[in-house]
């Protein structure tokens, strides 16, 4: 009978504090499968990392033994003996000989990947165990500035972090799992009756340009006040919260889907402001009307119909002033957890505040402005879901003859193109013609008057119910415009029957 492996002793709480979580038997037994059998280390490497070991011994030799696969040599006793000779840890358990032993019993074979998962899990507990020891010492230490909102806010990027680990969108990708990720994309787009790689806008003629909101991607939409930069980006929102209901009825598989659960974040507009918004759009009752009551009983049927639909959306509203860029992306982690959250739309880029207390100038503000923007670029790749993010324009745009943005135009910071996937601007001629309306003739004017108020009249007819999104950057593919049809009225954005990608 082969002789018991030597553990690593199990340590004792007796007379100290409660001794974390481990199992360095399992450890050692993961140790010895993976130097009996190689190939385990393919399946194990994925989730398991040198630092979720207690016996620190054992983190180094899994790290030694990944080495070794991983430049297509054998993993054993006798290759690992070599990098193990100084080691004054090993030499504690027994030296060299001691990786002999950890392959003394065959039968951790069977178990191997349940092994390895109970080793995950401990670390993660030990984890979980730090993070509220840290909250705790953090909370009694009153010695610094008080701040219990910030504490929260850390404690939650914290447990977000222990909630992640292990996954693989944050490591490094073979060539082959980038093209698999690729060709899911492909198959998406094509399930979809084509365009739409991402997730919808709602919007064909947008999508055929776009492709749709791509995971990872940070998207600026900018305009002028007025331009309807909000309701665009609502009417996105709602397109895509409605087709993922739609496709999970269809049983359609959530991953396959183009639509998506959205949250909101508007630092703007209220909760019940933005829902009046929406219900105006889907209803087709002015929002004015709405909110003065003056509306017939069959538009009031028409808005419990509407209203009815909408229960059910997965579109979610965080409605908090002031909020800073560290609270946003705790917020975001958290519905990302909780309700699955494919888009993240914020209302605007500008109201958001960073992390820093320096005190004002426009310098300081130009750095914290690009602190925001790199954070909601970081946000979006950590969640790997697109994030739209609304931006002001400078006045610049008011002193040109042709008011059409420019990536210049763009309000306080240069990173904020640096940073972002795409750049879109929203542009309605129809906004400008009307403020310049002439004087309007009456009985007795001279024809010049007439002719002008004529001649305006034919630029408004132009102009009327039209949109442009011209797209200043994008990097998936090529700059351009797009025409819709936007009804002032209820706030809508729409698809031009007339219109194809130019």
């Amino acid at each position: 009978m082969a002789e018991p492996i030597r553990l690593v002793p199990t340590q004792t709480s007796e007379g100290g504090p409660p001794a974390l979580p481990h199992n360095v038997e399992a450890e050692a037994a993961l140790l010895g499968a993976l130097m009996i059998d190689n190939r385990l280390a393919e399946d194990v490497q994925l989730k398991l990392r040198p630092d979720h070991f207690f016996e620190p011994a054992h983190g180094r030799i899994y790290e030694a033994i990944l080495k070794l696969v991983d430049r297509n040599m054998i993993a054993n006793p006798v290759t690992l003996r070599p990098m193990f000779e100084g080691d004054a840890e090993l030499k504690e358990l027994g030296g060299p000989a001691y990786l002999a032993q950890l392959t003394g019993s065959g039968a951790a074979l069977i178990g191997a990947r349940d092994f390895a998962t109970q080793v995950y899990d401990l670390a993660l507990l030990r984890a979980l165990i730090g993070v509220g020891r840290d909250m705790v010492e953090k909370a009694v230490d009153t010695s610094e500035a008080v701040d219990p909102k910030g504490q929260i806010e850390q404690a939650e990027v914290a447990l977000y972090r222990v909630a992640e680990e292990g996954g693989e969108q944050g490591g490094v990708k073979t060539f082959a799992q980038a093209t698999k990720l690729a060709v899911e994309m492909a198959e998406r787009a094509l399930n979809s009756g084509g365009h739409v790689s991402g997730v919808t806008t709602g919007l064909e003629s947008i999508n055929s340009r776009l492709g749709g909101m791509h995971p990872s991607d940070l998207v600026i939409l900018a305009g002028r006040p007025g331009m309807g930069k909000s309701s665009l980006a609502t009417n996105i929102a709602f397109n895509a919260a409605q087709r993922y209901v739609r496709d999970m009825e269809d049983g359609i598989d959530p991953a396959k889907s183009v639509g998506a659960p959205v949250a909101i974040f508007n630092l703007e507009m209220s909760a019940d402001q933005l829902a009046t918004r929406i219900l105006a759009e889907q209803s087709g009752i002015s929002s004015q009307d709405l909110r003065m009551g003056k509306i017939s009983q069959q538009e009031f049927r028409n808005l419990a119909r509407a209203s009815a639909e909408l229960q059910n959306l997965p579109l979610y509203i965080d409605d908090t002033p002031a909020l800073t860029i560290a609270a946003l992306r705790t917020r975001a982690r958290r519905l990302k957890r909780q309700r699955g959250l494919g888009m993240i739309i914020v209302d605007y880029l500008q109201l958001l505040s960073g992390g820093g207390r320096s005190g004002g100038g426009e310098q300081n503000r130009v750095q914290e402005i690009s602190e925001i923007s790199r954070g909601l670029k970081q946000l979006a790749k950590e969640l790997n879901v697109p994030v739209l993010a609304l931006s002001q324009l400078s006045r610049a745009v008011e002193q040109r003859e042709d008011k059409r943005p420019q990536l210049s135009d763009l309000r306080e910071s240069g990173s904020i193109e640096q940073d972002a996937d795409m750049v879109l601007f929203i542009y309605r001629d129809e906004y400008y013609v009307q403020s310049r309306e002439p004087k309007r003739p009456g009985e007795g004017d001279d024809p010049k008057t007439f002719e002008a108020h004529d001649e305006w009249m034919r630029e408004m007819e132009r102009a009327y119910g039209i949109a442009e999104l011209i797209i200043a950057k994008q990097r998936h593919g090529a700059t351009g415009k797009v025409k819709l049809k936007f009804e002032s009225r209820i706030t809508k954005f729409s698809d031009l029957a007339d219109d194809y990608p130019r």
